[in-house]
């Protein structure tokens, strides 16, 4: 069985709600993405940043810059939806946003500090929510209401995604 390059730690399967202890974890996994994204990218060379997870897909400066921005927007909607009631958010175009010039051209330490300044409020945040706060819908134009408790999943399985992109590929090329 081959491994599907696209999915190094498999699809994401988006919940209504978490339990306790899956909340826990994802919140971990929040305040932790940024060491551990920032540990698989660290002693890169030049040409490697420049190398695709896989064939067809971004390179690890690109994948470095787009969590952020990833997660920058996840953070605007989760505060938009703790102090609206179910806003409606506005999606970006990531593959656009992946050819600019900050995403081509930057140093990756921009946006892992950028991660780290993020990451640090919004666990912030998560650590001082009680529980029926997760409760609270937010409406996605292509995906309808969606729950903090599912936005929770998708940016805890989405860094966890990405981080394996380019662990895997630095296990694939011997890095």
């Amino acid at each position: 069985m081959t491994e599907d390059l696209r999915y190094p730690i498999g699809k994401f399967e988006r919940p209504i709600h978490l339990t306790p202890e899956a909340r826990a974890a994802a919140i971990v996994d929040i305040a932790e993405l940024p060491q551990k994204f920032r540990a698989a990218t660290a002693g890169l060379s030049p040409s490697q940043f420049e190398t695709p997870y896989r064939p067809g897909g971004w390179t690890v400066r690109q994948l470095a810059h787009h969590v952020p921005d990833s997660h920058m927007n996840a953070y605007l909607r989760w505060k938009l939806a703790l102090t609206e009631d179910k806003p409606r958010i506005k999606t970006y175009r990531e593959e656009e946003w992946a050819k600019l010039a900050d995403t081509r051209e930057a140093p990756i330490e921009i946006s892992l500090a950028l991660l780290d300044g993020i990451h640090a409020r919004w666990s912030l945040i998560l650590r001082s929510m009680a529980p029926e706060e997760f409760l609270r819908p937010l409406e996605h134009p292509d995906h309808g209401d969606i729950t903090l408790d599912a936005l929770l999943a998708l940016y805890s399985w989405h860094g966890r995604h990405h981080t394996a992109h380019v662990t895997r590929l630095r296990e694939r090329e011997g890095w």
